[in-house]
Order: C-alpha cells, then sequence, then structure tokens
C-alpha cells in the first residue's frame, strides 16, 4: 500500500476551513489523504461578520467554532500557529512557535511536510503609506480586533451616559473607506446606539450622540457594485444620519482626528480603516512565489501558483485572472467558497493523476446589509448577462444565505437549523 497523500492547508478562514473540513470527510475518513490545518488562531470566525462584531449586533462566543473540534468532527488535524516559510524543494513548511498572552513559548517551531499545499490565510489591512493608521485606527480585520473596537465603544456610551450635567454627549467615528465593510459598519453602529438607550442608557440620546462619517477617496462609494444602487446606498445612509463624504482621500490620522488631502480635518474619538486590502508581507518573499504588487500569490487558470504545481492559492490572498477583465476575481466569501469547492474536485484528480481542470468563477452579485434598516445590491441575471436591482426582504435572504452556505459546508443540514434557532433566541445587541 502507498503512503497516504498529505495534504497542508494554511489558514483556516471561509475557503480554508470549509477545504479542510469538506476534503476531511472525503478523503481523510477513508485514509487516502491525511490533512492538516494550520492556523495562527485557535478559533474561526466567518470574516464578513466583523462588522457586526465591531457594532454589537453578534455575539462573537456565539458564532466562533474552535478548530480542534471541527477537526475532531472531520477527520483532520489541526496545527495551531503561524506561518514562518516555506521549502518548495523539500516540500516543507516551518510553523513558527506559539506564545501565550504573557509571551511565553507554549508550542515550538515545528516542520511539517506536504505533497500538496494550499495557502489560504487571507488578507491585511492596506494602509497605503498612510501615517497613523497603525496606531489610531481600527483595521477589524481579525475577531480580536473586532471585539477591541466594540469593547472601546460600549465604554465609550457607558461614559456619556454619566457624563457630568450640561456636558454635551458626542462620539464621532470616522471610517475610512467605503466598500462593503465601510458601509455596513456605519448602518450597524446607528442600530447599536438606539438598541442600547433602551438598555438602561437613559441619559444618551441616540440621534444626536453618535456622529459617523464614512470618507472615500472615489468620487462615489461602493465602486463594486453599479452606480444606481451605489446612489440609492448614499440615499438610505444619509437618511439614517451617516455624514457621507466623498473625493476626500485620508492623508493622517492622529489620536483624535482624521486629516483629508483636501485640507479638512474631520474630528474622530474612533477612527476604522476600511480602506483596501493587501496580502501578508510573508508571502512577497516565500521561497520565490510570484506576487503581484499587493503581495498576493499569483496563481494560474488551476488555482496552481505560477512557479510551483505543488503549491495553490485561494482567497483573498490569491491574484485570479480573469479572461477579458481588468481586475482579478474579487476578494469576496463568494469568491472564496466557489475555489475551495474547486479544490476538492481538484485534489482528488491530483490523487489520481490525472490533469487539473481550470477553475471558472462565477459573479453572483454583490449585497450590502444596512443592518435593520435595508439590505441593497444586485443580483446577476445568468441568462441575459445584466445586473439586477434588488432590495429589502427578498435581498436580506439571499444576503443571508451565504452564510448559511458556509455553515451548510462545515456542519450540514442540521448544523445550520440549530444556528438559526440560537440567533432568533439570542439577544439583539451584545451589552458587554
Amino acid at each position: 500500500m502507498t503512503d497516504p497523500h498529505r495534504i497542508v492547508i494554511v489558514g483556516g478562514g471561509a475557503g480554508g476551513l470549509e477545504l479542510a473540513t469538506r476534503a476531511g470527510d472525503r478523503f481523510g475518513r477513508r485514509g487516502h489523504a491525511t490533512l492538516t490545518l494550520v492556523d495562527k488562531n485557535e478559533t474561526h470566525l466567518w470574516k464578513p461578520l466583523l462588522h457586526e462584531v465591531a457594532a454589537g449586533s453578534m455575539d462573537i462566543h456565539a458564532h466562533q467554532l474552535d478548530y480542534l473540534a471541527q477537526a475532531r468532527w472531520h477527520d483532520f488535524t489541526f496545527c495551531c500557529g503561524a506561518l514562518e516559510s516555506v521549502d518548495r524543494k523539500r516540500r516543507e513548511i516551518v510553523v513558527a512557535p506559539t506564545v501565550d498572552e504573557r509571551g511565553v513559548e507554549v508550542i515550538p517551531r515545528r516542520t511539517l511536510s506536504y505533497d500538496t499545499l494550499v495557502i489560504a490565510i487571507g488578507s491585511v489591512a492596506n494602509t497605503f503609506g498612510v501615517p497613523g493608521v497603525e496606531e489610531h485606527a481600527y483595521a477589524l480585520e481579525s475577531a480580536a480586533e473586532a471585539d477591541r473596537f466594540h469593547r472601546r465603544l460600549i465604554n465609550a456610551c457607558i461614559q456619556a451616559n454619566y457624563r457630568p450635567v450640561h456636558t454635551p454627549a458626542q462620539l464621532r467615528v470616522v471610517i475610512v473607506g467605503a466598500g462593503a465593510t465601510g458601509v455596513e459598519l456605519a448602518a450597524e453602529l446607528r442600530n447599536t446606539t438606539r438598541v442600547l438607550a433602551g438598555y438602561g442608557l437613559q441619559n444618551i440620546d441616540p440621534e444626536r450622540f453618535l456622529h459617523i462619517t464614512l470618507l472615500n477617496a472615489d468620487p462615489r462609494i461602493l465602486p463594486m457594485l453599479p452606480e444606481r444602487i451605489a446612489k440609492a446606498v448614499t440615499v438610505a445612509l444619509e437618511d439614517l444620519g451617516v455624514c457621507v463624504a466623498c473625493s476626500e482621500q485620508a492623508i493622517e490620522i492622529t489620536a483624535g482626528e482624521v486629516k483629508t488631502q483636501s485640507g479638512k480635518s474631520y474630528p474622530a474619538d474612533l477612527a476604522v480603516w476600511a480602506a483596501g486590502i493587501k496580502g501578508a508581507d510573508l508571502l512577497r518573499n516565500l521561497d520565490g512565489l510570484e506576487t503581484n504588487q499587493i503581495n498576493q500569490l499569483v496563481v494560474q487558470p488551476t488555482l496552481q501558483t505560477t512557479r510551483d504545481p505543488d503549491i495553490f492559492a485561494l482567497g483573498d490572498c490569491s491574484a485570479f485572472p480573469r479572461k477579458g477583465k481588468q481586475r482579478p476575481v474579487p476578494p469576496a466569501a463568494q469568491a472564496a467558497h466557489q475555489e475551495a469547492s474547486h479544490l476538492l474536485g481538484s485534489m482528488a484528480l491530483r490523487m489520481r493523476g490525472r490533469p487539473l481542470t481550470p477553475f471558472r468563477y462565477r459573479d453572483f452579485g454583490t449585497l450590502v446589509s444596512l443592518g435593520e434598516y435595508s439590505t441593497i445590491g444586485s443580483l446577476m441575471g445568468f441568462l441575459s448577462g445584466r445586473s439586477y436591482r434588488v432590495e429589502g426582504w427578498f435581498a436580506r435572504l439571499m444576503y443571508l444565505s451565504l452564510y448559511k452556505m458556509h455553515l451548510y459546508a462545515l456542519h450540514g443540514p442540521i448544523g445550520v437549523a440549530l444556528d438559526t434557532l440560537a440567533r432568533i433566541l439570542k439577544p439583539s445587541v451584545k451589552l458587554h
């Protein structure tokens, strides 16, 4: 008997965890392959939910998934640690040591061998060299960062509730970047303060307390959506009291303000950076693998990296060229989900020694949630090739379905049903 095929997946985000789960069920359970998932965190949270965690409309502990438990249930191994380096010649990766909050080493540096390596470590915030972003702004690129922002928000609300008499209570939040994350966070924050006022913070006027400014360097918000839909979202945000300022490029963030290229200054008690993403700096020097200008691994149509057929990349850390398109596949959850499904079939073909098929991305459209107020976006009509505007309850249903598809890939139908019931019974806002 030949040894099982060794598959190592680095990154437990939407695509990486779905791939590890489904590959474990298909190959690991039958002994055809050994599956190892590597991630620097111990738990998984679907990244599109981070704005809800930050605003407090979602309890981070209720939606985190323990990697060790998932590995036990789906026949793969979990290795906690960050990717440190890759040795392509020896087909090995080095996992950095893990330390606790005191800086004490818990797990030493390790080496893992692979026959197939999948890199799915996601993305980090692209600060574009703007001074003060790392020191004074929240990037919301991880569950821990979103939770820190939420705690700061709650403390600011409580502090304002017990302010001295005749002292104006106002919390000024400036969000830099008007893509989906920035827009959705602005709407969720507005909902949070209104709900908090009903939980004992009687001295806060939710209509006047929170002042949200959404800055965008482009002439309009949501560049990935048609202009007519972007205009509708802008009107909806302004109706919620959000100040939308386009053609305003941030050039510096200080402890109390955001400065823009036009010479304006926006006071900020809390600043959020949502202006763009890039691949981790680690990818730039990953044993000679090709990267683009924002550190994403360049891949072939089969999702194999251009310089090593044994290494694949998916999700935000990869750059997949699209025929006839100027932009690569967008860094979206639906893209990671499709790539994970494609790679599951590619692994079966590799183990049988058959040629791989090219990946084909299908754009199902883009939806933007404005929390409890509305959902607006576009859905693709595959027969006509045109996009159609949708909003209201139907758009909200389609928006939620993407998360349900992610849960279905991880837990199956029973898990999805239990999660839905749990969300109905939970409070609408996290109060701590």
